[in-house]
């Protein structure tokens, strides 16, 4: 399993920041590099790089010629694996290393982490080659033979002895995250579900889509999955949400995909959009789009002459959107690529409802994106708290008399949730709080709590989100 070296990466380097980089071990001279080598200097590129590691390791896989899907597929297995597991594989390491981690290069860690991890959790490679390959990825770094012979040797010792080594539970889950998070769910939630919600982080997500129901059903979209030799079901809890089983591969490459029969969504994130309902032939903002996920489903949900605008200010979120918005057939949603404050300055319009889902520190969707656990702090929480307010505030001048303020985070700390609706009311006495749950599908109130927030969390198989409900009052002067 090899991977083309591609000249064309000396001439991205202007372009690709991280080609430059990605690469760094590894002589342009060498001709092929296996797929160990790619994940290896994956991992060292994404942890010098601000990017998130889904942009950082797209930015690195496009640079190389995968000749098998396969490829592509085991370097991101291999990449997010260790970035899941590596608390725990670091401890099995240092008891077979007669060196301390923070002795070594970040490369022979990063071999080290890689080999450990396909030991353990790739039962379809074989040992022989999980070793070989990964010492052959040094080989090809030019590292010492020394060096070289170091890694096999660790290596080989914890294949011979891999039956007695500790299994990946729960507390393999807990040490693999920072222990200020540990310690901050297990105050929230209580150690079980702290346990719990750690596990669930380092498994793999289910691939989730939200089928545009103005091109087809999603019993229609099953049957073509069928058709194609997949396998899906129904969503649990949204009514238009599909989860595909069997399918490995870019997202581009699932049926329907270029049709715009679908969009890649969990079902907690689909049910934050139906918390605008009643949904009447009015004006709708979404003052964080994004790429627009909830932009489209708003469009899909709304009635014919109903306007939805929406305000992206990074232009390259920008353009993803408006790639969504052309694939998924809604070319009438206005963008506007100010930020909300721009826009409200120059806004002459109220609107019937406003969704914010608002920037926040991500730590409901760890097990979607498991390097947010390496990139957040417990003192960086104030600050996103901040800016949500701000967005809020700003938000609540644009909603119409009687209309609809809907706030979301794909968090759940109360410190972005439950602590900014409380600071929010208490300034903005205009505005009460909306029960959320007969706005959900039957299936989905329990999800709600006795306030009315709408709360998902991971051990309950959806990605964490939070989402309340605020209604202007119809007879308070503004």
């Amino acid at each position: 399993m090899l991977l083309t070296w591609q000249s064309d990466c000396r001439q991205k380097k202007k372009t690709l920041p991280l080609c430059a980089s990605a690469f760094h071990s590894f002589s342009e001279s060498a001709p092929m590099i296996n797929s160990r080598a790619i994940a290896m200097e994956a991992l060292l590129a994404w942890e010098k790089s601000p990017e998130p590691l889904d942009q950082a390791l797209e930015g690195i896989i496009s640079v190389v010629a995968l000749n098998d899907q396969r490829d592509r597929q085991l370097v991101m297995t291999l990449v997010y694996g260790v970035i899941r597991w590596q608390g725990y594989l670091d401890a099995i390491i240092q008891k077979f290393s007669r060196h301390p981690l923070s002795g070594m290069k970040p490369l022979t860690i990063a071999a080290l982490r890689v080999g450990l991890y396909q030991l353990i959790f790739l039962d379809r490679v074989p040992e022989s080659a999980a070793i070989n390959e990964t010492v052959q990825a040094l080989k090809l770094a030019r590292q010492p033979s020394w060096l070289t012979g170091f890694v096999n040797g660790v290596l080989r010792a914890m294949a011979r002895q891999k039956a007695t080594l500790p299994a990946p539970d729960e507390a393999a889950a807990v040490l693999s995250h920072p222990a200020w998070l540990v310690a901050r769910w297990q105050t929230l939630f209580g150690p079980e579900r702290a346990r719990k919600i750690c596990w669930t982080n380092n498994t793999l997500p289910p691939l989730v889509v939200r089928i545009n129901s103005r091109r087809l059903s999603p019993d229609a979209y099953l049957t073509l999955l069928r058709e194609k030799g997949l396998e899906g079901e129904r969503g649990l809890f949204a009514q238009e949400a599909v989860q595909i089983h069997n399918f490995q591969g870019p997202v581009t490459a699932l049926p329907g995909y270029g049709e715009g029969f679908f969009m890649v969504q969990d079902e907690a994130a689909q049910l934050i959009t139906q918390l605008l309902a009643p949904f009447v032939k009015g004006r709708y903002l979404d003052g964080c789009a994004g790429l627009g996920g909830k932009t489209l489903h708003l469009a899909q949900l709304l009635p014919k002459g109903a306007r939805v605008v929406a305000v992206e200010p990074s232009l390259k979120r920008q353009t993803l959107l408006k790639e969504n918005l052309q694939r998924l057939g809604e070319t009438k949603i206005e963008i506007h690529g100010l930020t909300l404050q721009e826009f409200a300055g120059q806004c002459q319009e109220k609107f019937t409802g406003i969704l914010i889902d608002a920037p926040c520190s991500g730590l409901g969707v760890i097990r979607r994106q498991p390097d947010i656990r390496r990139q957040r702090s417990l003192a960086a929480l104030p600050g996103y708290q901040g800016k949500q307010l701000e967005l809020l505030a700003t938000a609540a001048g644009l909603v119409e008399k009687g209309g609809l303020l809907l706030y979301a985070t794909c968090s759940i700390e109360p410190r972005e949730n439950e602590e900014v609706i409380a600071s929010f009311l208490n300034e903005h006495p205009e505005f009460h709080l909306s029960p959320a749950q007969e706005y959900l599908p039957e299936a989905a109130r329990g999800f709600c709590d006795r306030t009315g927030f709408l709360k998902t969390t991971p051990e309950q198989g959806l990605d964490g989100f939070f989402a309340a409900r605020l209604r202007k009052t119809m007879n308070r002067a503004e």
